[in-house]
């Protein structure tokens, strides 16, 4: 009898088995939905605002200089898998990821480089929760403390306080910071209590922000591996904003704003000029190879040329980048050359170097990148003397046959702002000018 009972207990177990389907054991990080933050706490000698320091927010399981981001975790197969970073609009991915087990500490750990940006995350993950330090590579000791829990897709709050003003539309900014004031633009959607949009300023945007606006405070974020940026703003009784812009733990400012449709910045075409307007551009610099390449090389005779001045740790040099190598996938001109100067934050030579031929390798560009100097603009005016000043990565020139300058675009608004089209047709237009003109010269010849 008992061993009957038993033969029909495991049939039992056998048969309940089967009703149920085992989910599928995945090697990495859980899939889905992650919450992370960033520690900024730390930032010495930065600028008060009384009207927010008064009511410091308090978000359920945000903190008081923490910034939020949010990721999500896909799998390809069961082994494989990649993080998506979501910004707004934006979908980064990032495949740069190494997973294992610390023997000396018997932790699972994780690697999640950004060799494009010189920055990467590292730490230990416990099921549902990561924790680690985000690391700059070419900053001196620079860490931020990173902490992500899986299942969490907001951003700031949870929380549905209805809004005081709809931030929609255009508003009119000034910044200040250590070195004074400076002039920027917002462009903001709202809906409901999530807000999205970006700041224009005269060197460049801010990307893609995502955030929350709760009764009168208004919190918007983005980290894309480079860019860490928090921006707090109060909604005053004139329906104004006053707020903080923090970078990392290196930077911060002061910001106000109003409501102005109709505000603008100078024009990027006016900020930077060439002292003699009739003096030919040129430069001998080495590439990532160490060869010597100058502007007056046989390979860029008779052509339109592009110069880029810009940096590898720069965001808004990527989006450029990105523009450039696309549209000249789609519309192969041999008339026209690009090269671009690169000024880098490694002082090593062989670093910045390095650090060149993983960006022509990883974006995929097919010109010359040179290493023109430091990234500081004081040092890359001196090196560049023939302009009025260096102000902003990315600088683009673009240049005749004869190497005379004719535009100069200073900053770049990337994809994440109204001004991407206008850049996009003038570029064109411009390009098409030149090529004509220099063609019935050739042929006048």
């Amino acid at each position: 009898m008992r061993v009957f009972l038993l033969g029909v207990t495991i049939l039992l177990l056998l048969s309940l088995k089967s009703c149920f389907t085992i989910e599928n054991q995945y090697t990495g990080l859980a899939p889905g939905p992650w919450r992370a933050t960033l520690d900024l706490s730390e930032l010495s000698g930065a600028p008060k605002v009384a009207e927010l320091e008064e009511e410091q927010y308090d978000f359920n399981d945000t903190k008081p200089n923490h910034l939020p981001f949010n990721f999500e975790v896909k799998y390809t197969n069961e082994q494989d898998f990649y993080i998506e970073l979501i910004n707004g609009e934006e979908r980064i991915k990032v495949t740069d990821i190494q997973i294992g087990r610390d023997r000396r500490t018997n932790r699972d750990t994780f690697f999640i480089d950004f060799p494009v940006y010189d920055s990467y995350l590292k730490g230990i993950y416990m099921g549902r929760v990561m924790e680690g330090n985000w690391v700059v590579k070419n900053r001196t000791n620079y860490s931020l403390p990173f902490v992500a829990k899986f299942g969490r897709s907001h951003r700031f709050t949870q929380l549905k306080e209805p809004s005081m003003i709809d931030v929609s539309g255009t508003w009119e900014v000034l910044f200040e910071d250590a070195d004074g004031p400076y002039p920027g633009i917002g462009e903001f959607v709202q809906e409901g209590n999530e807000v999205r949009g970006t700041f224009l300023t005269e060197t460049g945007d801010y990307r893609f922000l995502e955030g929350t606006i709760q009764k009168n405070k208004l919190y918007l974020s983005v980290f894309d591996g480079a860019h860490a940026f928090l921006f707090e703003a109060k909604v005053l009784e004139d329906n104004s904003l006053i707020g903080l812009f923090k970078s990392g733990r290196h930077y911060q400012a002061t910001w106000s704003a109003k409501k102005n449709e109709q505000a603008t910045l100078t024009a990027p075409t006016d900020l930077t000029y060439m002292k003699e307007a009739d003096a030919p551009f040129d430069f001998s610099f080495e590439n990532a190879d160490g060869q010597l390449v100058s502007l007056t090389d046989e390979a860029y005779q008779g052509k339109v040329k592009l110069v880029q001045i810009f940096g590898t740790w720069c965001p808004n040099c990527r989006d450029e980048t990105k523009f450039l190598v696309d549209y000249f996938q789609k519309h192969p001109n041999e008339q026209v050359a690009i090269v671009g100067l690169a000024f880098e934050k490694h002082k090593n030579p062989t670093k910045a170097k390095e650090k060149l031929h993983t960006y022509k390798q990883r974006m995929g560009i097919p010109y010359e990148l040179l290493l023109a100097g430091s990234s500081d603009k004081a040092d890359a005016s001196q090196v560049l003397s023939m302009l009025n000043k260096v102000i902003s990565y990315p600088t683009l020139l673009y240049l005749n046959r004869n190497n005379e300058v004719v535009k100069i675009h200073t900053g770049f608004s990337g994809p994440a702002t109204s001004k991407y089209e206008d850049f996009v047709t003038d570029f064109e237009e411009t390009i098409d000018q030149l090529v004509k003109e220099d063609s019935a010269i050739i042929k006048g010849l």
